[in-house]
């Protein structure tokens, strides 16, 4: 290119280049498509030749340096059906015209380190890289329908509204990452749905202003990496890692959307896409203002690499586990502080695949049925060894809802457990509280036991008639009031220690009097358990 012209177009365009030029100036769109959907695809194996094309070094030039407006008019890129020759490098750049791309073929990555735009939309474009560590924009990014070969990086950039990717198809770059975009601010939503990876989608200490939604998204990981690795993530609304209803778009060949095309009702031609996570992952530390949302939710994860769906130490009012259960790797919650737990009876992985430890939650919102003795299923899965703390959580939590009797059943569940690692003679002491009291927690029992043992005192005493030890200070016998005295330990009820007994008698009342005892301890033993509960 030659020195510009007084109408500031340089020497040396092509047609499609000097059509892109007027249309610059009166911010009008230049479309160089054919008007037949196979030609204009532009992930078709179609070429797209001279005709469709336009440098690189041209657009740079119109959005660096372009020429101003015509009167009346506002300066704006917006391009449809056109092939971008050569790398596109606005690295550091400043870039006032509003930018909106349609439908384009880009034959080298887009440079954008550093680079200060207004708005960017690129609308199902083909690229082979998008790199844009600190971008900063005023307002919007948009990505939606793309497809980028190498990967995408954005770190550390900096966006003034919204970051809409729906529908995004992305492979990995050379150290396996999809989407590199630690440190990412978004002002407001990041909405990500419908998007397919195939490598690491990385989001460490990144900062959304709204809500981040995933819903239908498939990612995948690669090269060993996490499918969604994103510790230290921040919404100050909801994460949405959930199924998106869906529905055939007319207008795209192959797609799908979230909203119903003209005419279609949402009870017509919708299926549900549920979000799936091919691989681990990592939401350590992360801070939602609102809600963490995996309904619907698909985790295929890797045993035999310890892939797992990492939720330490995360912080939200509410975390709704409701999607499908994994059935390999682990779900990790330890350290996790949420308010209100809704979840799925049938959500929650087996034995060895669930880690609760330090997992404080105030509240329990069953999704459907879920009873105690699913629930305490629930607990062992996540103690392969004795822990008491998950089981005392859980007692607090029913007992805050009233559900007395249920926790009274979650802390017999934890004695239960408690015995199995006791010697042998704890075991044996523990089955006879288990037996005659239930650890304290139904005195029911006792008061059963109690009156079966006076019952048969009473019938054995009634047929003998001891010898009184002094005959002038003995009182009347009464048998079923000395089977009762010698039951009930301490107290004296004016029976014992009157009567001199003989032979087996002696050996019925000394059986009396230990039951007596131990039911008296196990009870005392229990209703101390309570009180220091209560």
């Amino acid at each position: 290119m030659t020195e510009p012209h007084e109408d500031g177009m340089p020497d040396g365009l092509t047609g499609p280049e000097r059509a892109v030029w007027r249309a610059f100036r009166v911010g009008r769109t230049c479309d160089l498509t054919e008007g037949i959907a196979e030609l204009d695809d532009p992930f078709g194996g179609r070429e797209w030749g001279e005709e469709r094309s336009v440098r690189a070094d041209v657009v740079a030039l119109l959005l660096l340096a372009g020429p101003p407006a015509r009167s009346g008019r506002v300066a704006a890129l917006k391009l449809r059906g056109v092939r971008i020759t050569g790398v596109l490098n606005l690295a550091g750049g400043t870039i006032g015209p509003y930018v909106e791309l349609h439908g384009c073929r880009f034959d080298g990555e887009v440079v954008l380190p550093e680079a200060r735009f207004g708005t960017l939309r690129m609308v199902e474009c083909a690229l082979p890289r998008l790199e844009a560590a600190r971008l900063h924009t005023e307002g919007d990014l948009h990505l939606p329908r793309c497809r980028v070969r190498w990967g995408i990086r954005l770190t550390d950039a900096q966006i003034g509204t919204d970051l809409l990717v729906n529908q995004i198809q992305v492979w990995p770059d050379r150290r396996g990452r999809a989407i590199a975009a630690d440190g990412l601010v978004v002002a407001q939503d990041l909405q990500a749905e419908l998007i397919e990876t195939h490598g690491e989608l990385s989001l460490r200490g990144a900062n959304i202003g709204v809500s981040l939604s995933l819903r239908g998204s498939v990612l995948r990981g690669a090269q060993g990496r996490r499918a969604l690795n994103a510790p230290q993530l921040t919404v100050e609304r909801s994460l949405y890692l959930n199924a998106a209803w869906v529905y055939e778009d007319a207008g795209f060949t192959g797609s799908t959307t979230t909203t119903p095309p003209y005419g279609v009702t949402p009870a017509q031609g919708a299926h549900r896409k549920p979000v799936e996570f091919h691989g681990g992952v990592r939401l350590d530390d992360g801070r939602f203002g609102d809600a963490v949302d995996l309904h619907h939710a698909r985790f295929l994860l890797d045993g035999a690499r310890r892939e797992e769906v990492s939720l330490r130490r995360i912080v939200t009012p509410e975390l709704r586990f409701n999607g499908e259960r994994p059935e390999e790797g682990r779900v990790v919650l330890n350290g996790a502080k949420v308010v209100t737990l809704i979840d799925l009876s049938t959500s929650w992985p087996g034995p060895g695949g669930l880690a609760m430890g330090g997992f404080a939650y105030e509240n329990l919102v069953p999704y459907g049925h879920f009873p105690l003795a699913r629930r305490l299923e629930w607990v062992a899965a996540a103690t392969p060894e004795y822990a008491p703390e998950p089981y005392e959580r859980l007692a607090t939590v029913l007992r805050n809802s009233g559900e007395d009797a249920d926790a009274r059943e979650v802390l017999l569940a934890k004695q239960r457990r408690r015995r199995e690692t006791l010697p042998v003679a704890g075991k044996l002491w523990g089955y006879l509280q288990d037996l005659t009291v239930a650890y304290g927690y139904r005195p029911g029992r006792a008061a059963l036991w109690m009156a079966v043992l006076w019952a048969a005192g009473t019938v054995a005493f009634s047929r003998y008639r001891p010898i009184p030890l002094k005959a002038d200070e003995a009182p009347a016998w009464n048998g079923p009031l000395y089977a009762l005295d010698l039951l009930i330990p301490v107290i004296n009820l004016g029976q014992d220690g009157y009567w001199r007994l003989e032979g087996a008698w002696q050996w019925v009342a000394a059986v009396l009097i230990l039951l007596g005892w131990i039911l008296a301890t196990t009870v005392a033993a229990g209703a101390t358990r309570l009180l220091s509960r209560g």
